[in-house]
């Protein structure tokens, strides 16, 4: 484990690196507690440099066995190496040599499982961002782009599988029962984008032709006896390669494509060229085991890291700064992808739902930071929503600008431009600025300026003159560091709709640009007065949410009930629906805080009824609008001194309101949308699932409601249904006897599978109440919890941080003891997964003062660590300043 160093990496300090390493041979032999590894590096002295400099190479941990130049080993006095550091003071003036180093690991110790490490059985690396220095001495950034061949030795009955990024070259038996495997990749790639599997793993096969005729052969590697899940994920893959084809003209460029499921995995997945590594949860799916919701998921994220194939591999990042520059834009590629799959709309309410979860928040908080940081301690803390989802909003919001046909224009450009390059945010900018003859300074601020801003917004209209005017103005608050923020360049999707539901037309526009439905917002104020609109229209703002803002509009709520009655923009609708929902719920939290009991509009509960029943709009957007807003999303909008017990209690009044006052409809329509037949995991078919499980819900708060969805449970067919009514019986019913029978026997049913097990964890975490840390204790010593696999951590201890608003900030600070205790435990084996933990304290300064002083008395005992590694100390920290 690293531990912090203090040093900042800032964006201004970047500089090439004197040598280049255009080739690179590796042979590894394989072994559970010593594996050796010999590195044939071709260096070069980058061109313009013209003497010879020392050569500084990373490393991480590393053992030192050999080292040599040109086949003679170097003298002690002509290096220095270190476990994080080599340096060679003399390297030959003639500028080319070859360097071999070997070094030892131990893979089956490696409990970070960052670098190359055994876990199940399965040797496996994870490089990125600097795990390659855990493998062998390297220039280990992005910048530096290298050609590889692996030659893999092994036991042929330890690890009858070797796999290597590219193409395979050469394969065949040695003595003593061990085999090899040659791959050669021909594309140069950075050291994060290295990969090795082996192990014994089965296999489906497939092979797709690509645009051009080439046949690429794909394999998907899963533990034995798990090959039928992987059906959906080989799917997804031929789907992912098709589309990239037809939308943006990339085409696959390898003889084979492999992805391979893992168990113990840090993140969701990796793009390694050629040999995607995933956890497996992202992988295996069938009705028995994954809900609707993990199959969008292996649908979306098998094509997100498909998609790096252009977007990340054969065009990197010359710096970390410039994550976003793959991340962003790879995310923004995968939603459009989801959204031609299912529905575009539905799927466009999923993406703003995720992001104002978790990246507003971050955007709000002490964590905040541009989607291209300027300087950062540990690169891994900057896997973030901020980077990944804001950085998808930022490119949509290029294509809203240019539109769709001069977007294209530019990503051409980009592949042609950038093909085999470590590319910046500025060559990003650049190809549009030059297709669309546009200057695109203003807008640029969007990746160097954190913060979310926000809109202001009145409205008039004038009869008589038949104008209707709109006020703007635009404010970013301060964030860490940036307490001055510039004018954004916001572009807004807007309509003005009349009494028939239908956009009104105008003669004229003055005060802003207006193209194509959208006002260009770039001064602080704007005045925006349409001419010739005859009749006061209800203003539809951020339609599609064009620009992922915050609205401050002056609007009636009866102007909100028609847009969510007649808006012909789908997200606009669903958002206003949510807004009455957002501020009933605020006023009963504000109720209840003066002793009061909530009271709520028969409009609003009207309205939910109207929209659970309407026939022409799709199931998966009826369970989106009826889905009520999360305590968390509550509580950002209300701000400040929150008392997480007082919104809980004024959403569940709200609930309890819509229920009773719909509970004819809901039921009627609860039993026409029983189905019957076979499985499918189509889009429709899962709406039609999420309504009635929605329905399930709130029908569940009524009289015998345990009882409904203890039948909803003991006939559910498929995991979706069955994890929905366990989650109601566990969070609406606990302590019943319906809710422990059906939490023992989902126990029983699946506790030989991990990942079904996680689900199981999840629901207990997140059950509303202070008697859930108990629970949550009690689960730790469950013999299905592993502290070592990240899954299973993720599943208790983050659900029950992020997900569960009343038992983690229980008022007498017991839930944040517990896990301020568990962060530290998964610190010793996992740094990284204990540092994504330490994120869900970020919003703590807007508790009511006695929990607020609890939470930060948890994390100044979690700093008072002695030893603490970089990454957890560097969130700490932050969220502390």
């Amino acid at each position: 484990m690293r531990t912090d160093t203090g040093q900042v990496f800032r964006l201004e300090d970047y500089r090439p690196s004197d040598y280049l390493i255009p080739e690179t041979e590796l042979d590894f032999r394989l072994g559970d507690e010593s594996t050796l590894v010999v590195a044939r590096l071709t260096i070069e002295r980058r061109p313009g440099v013209e003497k010879p400099v020392q050569l500084e190479l990373d490393g991480d941990g590393l053992t030192l066995r050999r080292i040599e130049i040109d086949g003679e080993a170097l003298d002690a006095a002509d290096f220095d190496a270190t476990p994080d550091r080599l340096v060679i003071y003399n390297p030959p003036a003639s500028g080319r040599f070859k360097l071999l180093i070997e070094t030892e690991l131990a893979p089956s110790a490696n409990a970070a499982l960052m670098g190359l490490y055994r876990s199940s059985k399965v040797y496996c690396t994870q490089c990125e961002a600097e795990g390659f220095r855990r493998i062998t001495y390297f220039l280990d950034r992005p910048d530096i782009l290298s050609v590889y061949t692996v030659r893999i030795e092994a036991l042929r009955s330890e690890a009858p599988l070797l796999l290597s990024n590219g193409n395979p070259v050469e394969a065949g038996d040695l003595e003593e029962g061990w085999h090899f495997a040659v791959w050669h990749d021909p594309f140069p790639k950075p050291s994060y984008l290295f990969a090795l599997v082996a192990g014994d793993l089965g296999c489906i096969k497939d092979r797709f032709v690509t645009a051009s005729g080439k046949s690429v052969e794909l394999g998907i590697y899963v533990e034995h006896g798990k090959e039928n899940q992987a059906g959906y994920a080989m799917d997804s893959l031929r789907r992912s390669m098709k589309w990239d084809e037809e939308v943006f003209g990339c085409e696959y460029d390898l003889d084979v494509f492999n992805i391979v499921a893992v168990s113990d995995f840090n993140m969701g997945a990796m793009e390694n060229k050629g040999l995607n590594i995933f956890n497996d949860k992202y992988v295996l799916a069938d009705e028995e085991t994954a809900t609707d919701a993990d199959f969008a998921n292996i649908e979306a994220i098998i094509a997100h890291e498909y998609f790096h194939n252009w977007t990340g591999n054969r065009i990197t990042c010359r710096d970390w700064f410039q994550l976003c520059l793959k991340e962003g834009l790879t995310v923004f590629r995968d939603h459009e992808f989801s959204a031609d799959q299912r529905s575009r709309p539905v799927k466009r309410i999923a993406e703003v739902r995720t992001l104002r979860a978790h990246q507003f928040p971050e955007d709000q908080g002490p964590l905040a930071h541009p989607v291209r940081p300027r300087r950062y301690r540990e690169i891994n803390n900057f896997y973030t929503p901020t980077v990944y989802e804001k950085g998808s909003e930022v490119v949509r919001m290029i294509r809203t600008i240019l539109g769709a046909e001069t977007f294209r224009r530019g990503m051409d450009l980009y592949f042609e431009r950038h093909d085999g390059d470590a590319a910046t945010i500025e060559d990003f900018l650049k190809v549009f600025e030059e297709v669309s003859d546009r200057d695109l300074s203003q807008f640029a601020l969007w990746y160097h300026q954190a913060g979310t801003p926000n809109l202001s917004v009145t409205t008039t209209h004038n009869t008589a003159t038949a104008k209707f005017t709109i006020e703007l103005e635009q404010s970013v608050p301060p964030t860490p560091s940036e307490s001055r923020k510039r004018l954004m360049h916001i572009p807004l999707a807007f309509g003005l709709v009349g009494a028939d539901g239908k956009d009104m037309a105008f003669s004229s526009v003055e005060g802003a640009t207006v193209e194509d439905g959208v006002i260009h917002v770039r001064k602080r104020k704007h005045v925006v007065t349409f001419e010739g609109v005859t009749e006061r229209p209800v203003l539809s703002l951020n339609r599609g949410f064009s620009a992922p803002i915050t609205l401050s509009i002056e609007q009636r709520p009866e102007d909100q009930i028609f847009l969510a009655s007649h808006e012909g923009d789908a997200f606009s609708r669903w958002q206003a629906f949510n807004t009455l929902l957002t501020d009933a719920t605020i006023a009963a939290f504000k109720s209840i805080l003066g002793g009061k009991q909530p009271a709520f509009s028969a409009d609003l509960t009207g309205l939910a009824g109207r929209i659970a029943g309407d026939g022409s709009l799709e199931h998966a957007f009826r369970a989106l609008a009826l889905a009520l807003p999360g305590e968390a999303d509550i509580a950002r909008e209300i701000g400040k001194n929150i008392d997480p017990d007082a919104v809980f209690a004024g959403r569940e009044a709200l609930a309890r309101e819509i229920a009773n006052g719909n509970s004819g409809v809901f039921s009627q329509l609860y039993e026409d949308l029983r189905m019957s037949g076979s499985f499918s995991p189509d889009a429709a078919s899962a709406g039609r699932r999420a309504l009635r499980n929605t329905l399930l819900d709130y029908l569940a708060i009524l009289p015998d409601g345990n009882k409904r969805a203890a039948a909803h449970f003991g006939s559910a067919t498929n995991m979706t249904d069955r994890a929905a009514a366990l989650a109601v019986l566990a969070h609406r019913h606990a302590g019943t006897a319906e809710a422990k029978d059906a939490l023992a026997e989902f126990d029983k049913r699946y506790r030989g599978d991990p990942l079904v097990m996680d689900k199981w964890f999840m629901i207990q975490a997140t059950a509303p109440g202070a008697a859930t840390v108990d629970a949550v204790r009690a689960l730790t010593e469950h013999p299905a919890f592993s502290i070592a696999n990240p899954n299973r951590v993720r599943s208790l201890i983050g659900g029950f941080a992020s997900a569960n608003q009343t038992g983690f900030h229980r008022a007498d600070g017991a839930g944040y003891a517990l896990f301020t205790e568990m962060v530290l435990t998964v610190e010793k084996r996992n740094p990284q997964v204990a540092a994504r933990l330490a994120t869900a304290l970020r919003s703590w300064r807007s508790l009511e003062p006695k929990r607020q002083a609890k939470a930060r008395d948890a994390l100044l005992s979690m700093q008072a660590k002695e030893g603490l590694s970089a990454d957890l100390r560097d969130i700490i920290e932050r969220t502390l300043a």
